[in-house]
């Protein structure tokens, strides 16, 4: 078969393809990205199945106080005596679970009250979009710390915390993308055959707006891991004797882990550097390829 007509067989068999097969194809063309997706496959697997490849349980006290890493303990042992290696698992599943759950809630009031401002305008929108601005208005890790300092620092809280400040940015891209949806013909056709509202919101509007949704929630998602990374490293996050990557981390503020126990602080360190940059990675190839002008 000639290249020519080779190259007519690629072009049509695109022209065939469907949506979902269109976005994993330009998907596919970012190397950086697919790398990013299995390595944090590869991590997300390795927490969920920490109960099972741990070699001990977290808190146990297991080794020499501070030890280095042998053959035992494959990345030492912390200043009472637990496995590094066991804590870190763990402490991936948290650092995990608080940027999923405060991503999801974000997301989840981001878009009620995009969808409201967008398709009602006037007062709603005027209201929505004034209280926006001024969450907004403050200083953010500030808002987040003020806010972690009021409440009693746990996990559940930090997820609240992350999650009903990360909003307003959705809140606004949707509303954003409802103002010029409304004015589509599709909309008014709804609109004049008397449809629900519940219906064009959520199966009209809401699932044109999923694409530009999506990408934003990867950069929440980054942003939420760090967020709880500072916050338990300052104390105010996750508390021990629970592990999360942040308050593994806390230990670092001594000079002496610093310079002589590196196993105690580089670990943890590197693998929220290798979160955030795979969700990053992974954020970025989605907005190519779902974004409907781009020729890749």
């Amino acid at each position: 078969m000639s290249k020519k007509n080779k190259q007519q067989e690629t072009v049509k068999d695109i022209a065939n393809e469907s949506y979902l097969q269109t976005v994993f194809r330009r998907f596919c063309h970012h190397r950086l990205a697919v790398v990013s997706l299995m390595v944090l496959v590869v991590l997300g697997g390795a927490a969920l199945l920490a109960p099972v490849i741990a070699p001990y349980s977290p808190d146990e006290i297991v080794g020499p106080f501070s030890g280095a890493p042998d053959k035992e303990f494959w990345l030492g042992t912390d200043q009472i005596g637990r496995d590094v290696f066991s804590r870190i698992l763990y402490a991936m599943r948290i650092s995990l679970l608080v940027g999923i759950m405060a991503t999801l809630i974000s997301t989840v009031v981001g878009v009620v009250l995009g969808l409201i401002a967008g398709y009602f305008g006037g007062i709603p929108d005027m209201i929505i979009m004034r209280f926006t601005d001024m969450v907004m208005s403050f200083p953010y890790i500030l808002l987040v710390l003020v806010a972690a300092a009021i409440f009693k620092p746990g996990l559940w809280n930090i997820i609240l915390i992350l999650g009903f400040v990360d909003w307003p940015g959705i809140a606004r891209l949707v509303r954003g993308n409802v103002l010029n949806l409304r004015e589509t013909n599709f909309v008014k056709g709804n609109i004049v055959a008397g449809m629900p509202i519940r219906h064009i919101l959520f199966s009209e509007i809401l699932p044109n707006t999923v694409a530009p949704i999506l990408v934003y929630a990867t950069s929440v998602l980054a942003l939420s891991m760090l967020d709880e990374a500072a916050l338990s490293f300052l104390g105010q996050g996750v508390q021990p004797p629970t592990a999360s990557l942040g308050n593994m981390l806390n230990g670092a503020q001594s000079l002496t882990v610093l310079t002589k126990q590196p196993w105690l602080w580089i670990p943890p360190g590197v693998l929220i550097i290798v979160l955030v940059m795979a969700i990053n990675f992974i954020g970025d190839a989605l907005r190519d390829a779902l974004d409907p002008n781009s020729g890749r």
